[in-house]
């Protein structure tokens, strides 16, 4: 990644003032070290779910980006998008007119996480879309669609009442085709976890808590790591404060929860103390052993570039392309 701007924070010492300007700027920097050690004040009172997810706008997030793949380092391009959305209980598509069937309709909270990054001569384009129930952001399905040069992949997981309906579509030989998941109590699905460590209803832990939960790895990382999805075990901890956290979008108050899953995979993800609670930083490192030759890729990182609130879906028409600019992204040029 790019280098990181230098600390605003703690400004440097004075030399060769005169003494009682010294003395001024040395009390001054004082009370500076001070105000940024002691404890932070207590939060405000959070706003409601709905006051901020029912404004009829998504929540764009711009990173900056890099994944493993091919046991490299690659630099990219990513965007977190959180929108609530009418959807289907039946169907599992988001819904055009939910008059039409009211007691068919419920709440999504969805995120679409987009990553696109280079691998030599050619390009990796992929999403997944979590759709959780915003009531208690619980899944109700994920998919998977990664396109590069070689051909393209779709994946789908379907979360209904004690079963998850797995499917995939690859142009790999032997890997398409139907399967599924026993549901694991208290189950916990990687690409969820982006939304439920945000705490949108209320922490997901307190601080210095932590909890083994049965974990249910990306489609991701099992497309880019070419191995099923399978149940696994995680252990999730929450650090017992926060800590100062600086990213090209800025400075923020970030609480650092971390990620231990079997095997030796392991995530910290910093989410942001104050509402909307963003995804500030995160990054994964690999098993110590990999279990595959590939075992060792989709092992990604992201800090956060810029943060916009828009109705995207309306931007566009030509010269719209300036709002990437928002999310800290670059512009093509020409736009």
């Amino acid at each position: 990644m790019p280098p990181r701007p230098p600390n605003r924070f703690h400004p440097p010492c004075p030399s060769r003032l005169p003494r009682g300007a010294a003395l001024l700027l040395g009390a001054a920097l004082a009370l500076s070290q001070t105000a940024c050690s002691e404890t932070p004040p207590p939060r405000g009172p959070e706003p409601s779910f709905e006051s901020q997810w029912q404004d009829g706008k998504a929540e764009l997030d711009g990173y900056r980006y890099e994944v493993t793949r091919y046991g490299e380092r690659r630099s990219g391009r990513c965007v977190m998008i959180f929108v609530t959305e009418p959807f289907s209980e039946s169907l599992r598509v988001k819904v055009d007119d939910p008059s039409k069937h009211p007691g068919d309709v419920f709440e999504a909270l969805k995120l679409n996480f987009v990553r696109q990054f280079q691998t030599g001569i050619y390009d990796y384009n992929t999403m997944v879309s979590v759709f959780t129930r915003s009531a208690d952001f619980s899944p109700a399905k994920i998919t998977l669609s990664s396109a590069e040069w070689c051909g393209s992949v779709y994946g789908e997981l379907i979360f209904r009442p004690g079963a998850i309906a797995s499917s995939l579509r690859s142009y790999f030989e032997g890997e398409s085709g139907v399967d599924t998941l026993a549901w694991a109590e208290g189950g916990v699905a990687e690409d969820d976890l982006y939304i439920l460590l945000r705490g949108l209803r209320g922490p997901y832990l307190a601080p210095g808590a932590r909890k083994s939960v049965p974990f249910l790895p990306s489609p991701f990382v099992a497309r880019l790591t070419h191995r099923p999805i399978a149940w696994t075990t995680a252990e999730i901890g929450r650090a017992d404060r926060d800590e100062r956290v600086l990213v090209p979008a800025g400075s923020f108050r970030a609480d650092r929860y971390t990620i231990r899953v079997a095997g030796g995979r392991e995530g910290r993800v910093w989410v942001e103390r104050d509402a909307p609670h963003r995804i500030i930083r995160w990054a994964w490192s690999p098993p110590p052993d990999p279990p595959t030759r590939m075992g060792a890729d989709a092992c990604d990182a992201g800090e956060l570039a810029g943060s916009a609130r828009l109705p995207y879906w309306r931007l566009h028409d030509p010269g719209q392309e300036r709002y990437l600019r928002q999310l800290g992204l670059s512009v093509p040029r020409g736009r």
